[in-house]
């Protein structure tokens, strides 16, 4: 058994490589673990609840995951116990290969946090693996002419194992002709050789029988073994010999499978057929061996699969020409892979926060991204960026991970969903990239109040209207979502007149429809004024308020008011008196009307509806005068009686009679004169009656003249009145009659207009009411009958008479 003789200086640097990489770990600040190959899934590597300083309920609620690039994963974290575990079986080979430490390199997110952890994690080499022959039986041919110390290479023996689970020596069955001799290569490898110890003699043994023995050094050790045929040959003494020691060659990854990489050539300078020279493999592992295929008589090395060079990028093998002697020539070729930009960078979101509110502080990360490439150099270098113009912005975290965050406030009412395209590029020539598209949702606050479309509003609604009807709809809008945009609609608290506005309207607090809760009437109140109030149901809640005026229209439900004559409460009819002597036009009374509506529905018109004689007289269309047509005749009877209708102009029109009765005469005793001639022929048994008669006219003389001092005295003291009234009264001048509504006005004016006066007559009772013969104490002015009324016009060119207006007289 030979021993490498440099093996404890090798072990010693080993160490030291690994003392200088856990310093090099310390300072980077790395979390460093180590775990043996082949553990079971579930092995306990450390304690990540502890190094990261988080208590074991706290790993769920930071989010404390795993986030690594490739498609296996190695490692997972116990949520139970705080740990970082294996997930399944780790084959240290597999991962590594040959290379003396192998370091797996995993990342912890704090998700709440935004912190990513850097954890490194060496797998430790056991001894599970066997050295192996790449056959199990070799043929050596050894012409018996050989001088002893003539070396004959042999086939090594492969084992992925490291440091000393790897091969450490090797061993030859005793024997009197050979023996074995192990080299050390520059790289540590080691390589056997059989020494010719003695002279062979063909004739004496045709053939050796040998065993090879391979052995690691690990515990317990391992080892395989090859059955070496030595076959003695006759002479050849010259053994092919390679033009070069060692051939090298690059070759791109992207070749295609059967490109030609290089020729070996070896040359024999024997004759005849000991210098026809055969090249085969001698040193290939069963990778390579797929992949590279050579052409035993040309020495031909072509590629038999397609090349990867992320997957290895330098190959080694043995290539040996043996003559047909059985002597040999050996030499190696070396294979660089170089890289081509075949690759496009992987990008990965480990983490997302999605849907994020849209007052978020601008910087506030909302996701993390792993880009990887899997070429080198240039082309494995990753530029990160984000297209369009969006309120985000990549930045740079450790390793190849890049966090992605809010640079701008964002609205969810302009934008509720953002896709974010993030773009990766290499920088190889040509550039490969790859895109994502991030969608992100935008969660809203409340954050917008309802809005008015008009800043004010206005409603009408006729009177007499039924309770609970509909009168006006408002509606507001809130550009938020969900809760934060549902609507509310109330009335502001006021009063009308006293009583609360909520005892008037009611407003539908869903949809906004205003409802009447009572009838109004135009006559009590003609608008209400009020404030509509929309709120959100945020939290808090929002609001906006708006002003809206409802105006209540008139309705023709109030029929004229005779306010003059008034009807005798006794029961008696009303007598006007007209003289004998009056002219046409001459003003007998007039009837005076009011409507408690407004507008067309209080515009009066007066017209005689029946008369006893209706040619005598005629009622002003808008004044309501009674004026005679023609001259007072002789015939003309005595009592006249009148009905006159006031009527207004709404839909449908209302209207009110008065009847008037006319007494035909120049004076109170006429009248009472014509009233005896109406009775029947005295006898000459009524003198006494006649003496009654006349005592009677002469009490209602005494009587008729008490009443007309009496009403000197009144006249005189409404003088006096209306000079101390004479300042304000001045602002009444011009304005016409109609806009005087006010029962107690008219009233008043109508104690200056007539006086009463009572007469008893036989056993009848009546009132004579006699006007003044003053033209000036009309209610109707010259304005009035100014208008464009046909009728108006037609009366003034048959009555000339002048109509003074309703004023205080301020002369002095």
């Amino acid at each position: 058994m030979a021993t490498p003789k440099n093996y404890q200086g090798r072990g010693d640097l080993v160490l030291l490589c690994a003392l200088l990489g856990t310093l090099g770990e310390i300072g980077r600040g790395q979390i460093h673990y180590s775990v043996p190959e082949e553990s079971d899934k579930g092995y306990f590597v450390g304690n990540i609840s502890k190094d990261l300083g988080l208590e074991l309920q706290e790993l769920a609620q930071h989010g404390v995951h795993i986030v690594s690039k490739g498609r296996m994963q190695l490692f997972a974290l116990n949520p139970g116990s705080g740990s970082l575990v294996t997930a399944g079986r780790i084959d240290r080979e597999e991962l590594c290969a040959q290379s003396a430490r192998c370091l797996v390199n995993i990342n912890i997110l704090v998700e709440d946090k935004g912190k990513l952890w850097g954890i490194e994690i060496e797998i430790t080499d056991i001894n599970d693996n066997n050295p192996k022959f790449q056959v199990d039986n070799l043929e050596v041919k050894i012409n018996e002419i050989a001088l002893p110390g003539t070396r004959y290479p042999l086939p090594g023996a492969v084992d992925p194992d490291v440091g000393l689970n790897s091969l450490q020596s090797y061993q030859l069955s005793p024997n009197h002709h050979f023996s074995l001799d192990v080299q050390t290569g520059d790289d540590g490898t080691i390589s056997p050789e059989l020494v010719l110890q003695r002279a062979l003699d063909r004739e004496e043994e045709a053939a050796h029988r040998l065993v090879l023995v391979a052995s690691d050094g690990g515990e317990p050790r391992r080892s395989s073994t090859v059955h070496i045929r030595v076959t003695v040959l006759d002479t050849n003494d010259n053994a092919p010999v390679f033009a070069q020691p060692i051939y090298r060659v690059k070759v791109p990854e992207n070749v295609p499978p059967g490109t030609r990489l290089l020729t070996v050539s070896a040359s024999d300078p024997d004759e005849g057929t000991n210098g026809e020279v055969a090249y085969k493999f001698w040193k290939i592992s069963e990778k390579q061996s797929r992949l590279f295929q050579l052409n035993e008589n040309t020495g031909e090395i072509s590629t038999a699969k397609s090349l990867d060079y992320e997957e290895c990028a330098f190959y080694d093998m043995g290539i040996q020409a043996e003559d047909v002697g059985a002597l040999l020539g050996r030499t190696k070729v070396l294979i660089s892979v170089e890289d081509v930009n075949d690759n496009r960078p992987e990008v990965t979101i480990t983490s997302l926060f999605s849907p994020v509110l849209e007052n978020t502080l601008p910087g506030t990360v909302i996701a993390f991204l792993n880009v990887h490439d899997r070429d080198s150099g240039e082309n494995g270098q990753v530029v990160c960026y984000t297209r369009d113009n969006l309120p985000f912005q990549l930045e740079k975290s450790i390793d190849n991970y890049y966090r992605l965050v809010i640079w701008e406030y964002l609205d969810r009412e302009k934008i509720s969903l953002y896709n974010i395209t993030v773009m990766a590029s290499d920088l190889g020539t040509p550039p490969l990239s790859t895109e994502i598209h991030i969608a992100l949702h935008v969660a809203d606050t409340n954050d917008n109040p309802p809005i008015f479309p008009h800043a004010s509003y206005s409603a009408y609604i006729p009177e007499n209207n039924p309770r609970g009807t509909s009168i006006f709809s408002v509606t507001a809008h809130d550009p938020d979502s969900n809760e934060n945009a549902r609507v509310v609609y109330s009335l502001a608290e006021d009063t009308i007149q006293g009583t609360p506005l909520s005892s008037y309207v009611s407003i539908n607090s869903n949809t906004g429809v205003l409802y009447a809760l009572r009838s109004f009437d135009y006559e009590q109140f003609r608008d209400l004024q009020m404030q509509v109030r929309a709120s959100d149901s945020g939290d808090p809640p929002l609001s906006s308020n708006v002003s809206l005026s409802l105006f209540v229209l008139d309705q023709n439900d109030n029929m004229p008011e005779i306010l003059y004559p008034m009807l005798p409460t006794d029961g008696s009819t009303g007598v006007e008196l007209a003289p004998r002597s009056a002219e046409p036009g001459y003003l007998v009374t007039k009837v005076v009307a009011v409507d408690r509506d407004s507008g067309q529905n209080a515009w009066l018109s007066y017209r005689l509806l029946k008369a006893s004689d209706p040619g005598l007289f005629a009622v002003g269309l808008h004044t309501g005068e009674v004026r005679t047509v023609r001259a007072l005749l002789d015939r003309d009877a005595l009592k006249q009686s009148l009905v006159v209708v006031v009527q207004d102009h709404g839909q449908p029109p209302l209207s009110a009679t008065v009847s008037l009765t006319v007494a035909v005469a120049d004076s109170i005793p006429d009248v009472l004169a014509e009233l005896g001639s109406l009775e029947s022929p005295a006898s000459p048994d009524d003198s006494g009656l006649t003496l009654y008669l006349v005592v009677a006219v002469a009490a209602v003389s005494c009587v008729f003249l008490a009443f007309v001092i009496v009403l000197l005295a009144l006249r005189l003291r409404r003088w006096h009145t209306s000079r101390l009234l004479q300042p304000s009264g001045g602002g009444l001048a011009g304005v016409p009659t109609s806009h005087f509504v006010g029962v107690d006005g008219v009233r008043a004016f109508l104690q200056t207009y007539s006086h009463e006066v009572s007469l008893t007559a036989d056993s009848r009772r009546s009132h004579m009411i006699f006007p003044q013969p003053n033209y000036a104490d009309t209610l109707i002015s010259q304005e009035s009958c100014e208008k464009s009324e046909p009728l108006c016009a037609s009366d003034d060119s048959r009555f000339p008479i002048e109509d003074t207006p309703l004023v205080p007289d301020n002369t002095p």
